[in-house]
């Protein structure tokens, strides 16, 4: 399996991928491309430093397009060159092309920081993304007083943010003194193993989608998950 990884910041979870790939911890997976949509992205340097060749590094700027479709063709006409036949987003912040998605459809996954319950209220999202997760999370449960843990998660990549079928998941506890970057820290290391895990179950030809019995969210809560992503956004502008 010839992958892509697609960035925007830190690259840290693809950087971990690129190691294991070359480690043998992650057989029959191949890192063949990385896409940034930032040049200025302090990942591109990790994943140069993990192994990948500065030729297999692209810099597609959405903006720097006419259109969703162009921009599209030019991620399809970058994984096309490397025969590229799944793609990963880790820490990619842009919405991905429709046309993209068509054409690697059921062979894209998306990382994301916290617990997804797609097509229930849930903490993904449009503006849900890095800081803003973890702190959307621990708002929510110290005010509902429950559920004190968050998730790890690797989805299926829909048109719509963070609407794709979970495929992996892992709970890590919310403790008494956590705050956002305590929290952070401690899910960073799970979410590079559900990735790994994710990649693995692909390989393997393993891939399961998950639900949930129950919801995330109960009935009346709604408010009280908006209110807590509005403050999230507020406070972490940046995510």
């Amino acid at each position: 399996m010839r992958i892509a990884l697609f960035i925007s910041g830190g690259g840290t979870t693809a950087g971990r991928i690129i190691l294991a790939s070359k480690s043998g911890k992650l057989e029959g997976v191949t890192p063949a491309l990385v896409v940034s949509s930032k040049a200025d992205a302090p990942g591109i340097g990790h994943v140069k430093d993990a192994g990948v060749a500065a030729k297999d590094v692209v810099v597609l700027r959405p903006h720097g397009f006419h259109s969703s479709d162009a921009f599209g063709e030019a991620i399809i006409r970058e994984c096309k060159k490397r025969g590229v036949d799944f793609i990963g987003q880790y820490g990619w912040l842009v919405r991905t092309p429709a046309n993209v998605i068509e054409a690697f459809k059921g062979m894209m996954v998306n990382q994301h920081p916290g617990p997804l319950d797609p097509g229930r209220p849930d903490f993904g999202g449009r503006g849900m993304f890095g800081r803003r997760v973890h702190c959307a999370r621990l708002l929510f449960v110290r005010a509902v007083n429950r559920d004190f843990w968050t998730e790890a998660t690797a989805q299926r990549v829909a048109a719509n943010y963070d609407e794709g079928m979970v495929l992996k998941r892992k709970q890590v506890l919310i403790l008494p003194d956590d705050d956002v970057v305590s929290l952070q820290t401690r899910v960073l290391p799970v979410e590079y193993e559900v990735q790994i895990q994710a990649l693995r179950d692909f390989a393997n030809g393993a891939v399961q989608e998950l639900q949930r019995e129950t919801s995330l969210i109960l009935p009346g809560e709604e408010p009280i998950l908006e209110e807590a992503k509005r403050k999230a956004i507020e406070m972490y502008p940046a995510g």
